[in-house]
């Protein structure tokens, strides 16, 4: 292992804490574009009370409303001409990863110079990376994404050119303060719950499996997130007033992405970059797309690294061989873990997404897709093991 650690995010955590968001935008700005997506926010109340706190400490609010759930550069584009218009200086996404992802970037577009597309990874382009952002605060109300503690954002390029669901990480997108409110979740229905639960589970996976060997610190980090979400995710799916179980999913999800997982692992994500590509042409909740795509690219790269597999399926379901090969028992582990999915209501089959009718020529382009965003020198989507074009199809036609 060879690596840096950063993360200058202040992170306030607990029940109430909504209460101090004034008092802490205010030591960044006195004029803030508040970002929201479609209106929960509202009514659950959550948003007359960040205003009202807001405003107590003297910060004025330019409002901005409608983020999509795969948040459109177009949408972005729109927000930091309001932002600029209204000369705001402090820029507050009060939502889900993606009201937080689209802040982020907001923030970042209202002082760049160029094409905020330029920005965005794409295969064979080199990004122009922001050098400087307005202040960012986050506000998350669903645990899932770990947006609120990290310096990532994935957007989705939407002109009459391209689209495409791609990526940003870069320093300055770093939230200033990350306002954490389990309270803020109670809200969240069932399906979106469950959605999330997998998402911070896929976080840690990703790393699990796709990085370096010899991390076994990390290796005990990822295992102890994922252990603590299948003990408290359920709870918090079944009843969503459950303010322990949410207070608990909701750290989960932060310590899932806020890099200390997995600093030193040097990981892609695969199952991300393959379910963006649904994502962005579906529009399916993002967790939902990765309920789906995780298990079948298990299955797919266990036969590639099926000691690490097995190594899953004994620590986190207590599996034993019994007489089993490792890749026998990776495959069963992968068995217990598709029928968590499924237990607290998550797809695992892309016709449950409301994707059928696959066709060969559909799984082709849904792997060109995904290629456009990311590969190698060899044309293949970085992972263990890296996947070829022909790869990715297989993997989805698992999904099938």
């Amino acid at each position: 292992m060879k690596f840096e650690f950063y993360n200058p995010t202040r992170l306030i955590f607990g029940a109430g804490s909504l209460e101090q968001l004034g008092k802490v935008v205010s030591q960044y700005g006195k004029k803030a574009l508040l970002v929201i997506g479609g209106g929960s926010v509202k009514k659950s109340g959550a948003f007359d009370r960040a205003v009202s706190s807001l405003k107590t400490a003297g910060v004025s609010v330019v409002e901005f409303s409608g983020v999509e759930p795969n948040p459109r550069l177009s949408t972005v584009v729109r927000a930091a001409e309001l932002a600029k218009k209204e000369a705001c200086d402090v820029v507050i996404g009060m939502g889900g990863g993606s009201v937080m992802d689209a802040s982020k970037v907001i923030a970042a577009s209202v002082l760049y110079e160029g094409d905020p597309k330029d920005m965005l990874v794409r295969a064979g382009k080199v990004p122009k990376l922001p050098e400087r952002a307005l202040p960012i605060i986050t506000v998350p109300t669903l645990a899932a994404t770990g947006s609120e503690m990290n310096c990532g954002a994935v957007i989705t390029i939407d002109d009459e050119k391209e689209k495409l669901k791609t990526f940003i990480k870069t320093e300055v997108l770093y939230p200033k303060v990350a306002v954490v409110d389990p309270e803020l979740t109670i809200t969240v229905p069932k399906a979106h719950t469950a959605y999330g639960a997998c998402d911070i589970i896929t976080h840690v996976t990703e790393g699990y499996f796709n990085g370096i060997d010899g991390t076994p610190i990390q290796d005990r980090f990822a295992e102890g997130v994922i252990l603590t979400v299948l003990e408290w995710g359920p709870k918090a799916v079944s009843n969503g007033s459950d303010i322990e179980a949410r207070a608990q999913v909701q750290w989960a999800s932060i310590v899932a992405l806020n890099g200390w997982v997995q600093a030193g692992v040097n990981a892609p994500y695969p199952v991300h970059m393959i379910e963006h590509t649904l994502s962005a042409l579906y529009d399916i909740p993002h967790g939902a797309g990765l309920a789906v795509v995780n298990p079948a690219w298990m299955r797919f790269a266990a036969k590639f690294r099926p000691e690490r597999f097995a190594q899953f399926a004994q620590r986190i379901f207590g599996l034993t061989a019994l007489g089993k090969d490792d890749l026998g028992l990776a495959m069963e582990g992968i068995g217990r873990f598709e029928e968590f999915l499924r237990s607290i209501g998550c797809p695992t089959r892309l016709s449950e997404l409301g994707i059928g009718d696959v066709t060969e020529e559909m799984l082709s382009y849904w792997a060109d897709k995904t290629l456009e965003v990311l590969c190698d020198e060899e044309g293949r989507l970085p992972g263990r093991p890296p996947l070829s074009r022909e790869d990715i199809a297989e993997i989805l036609r698992m999904a099938m």
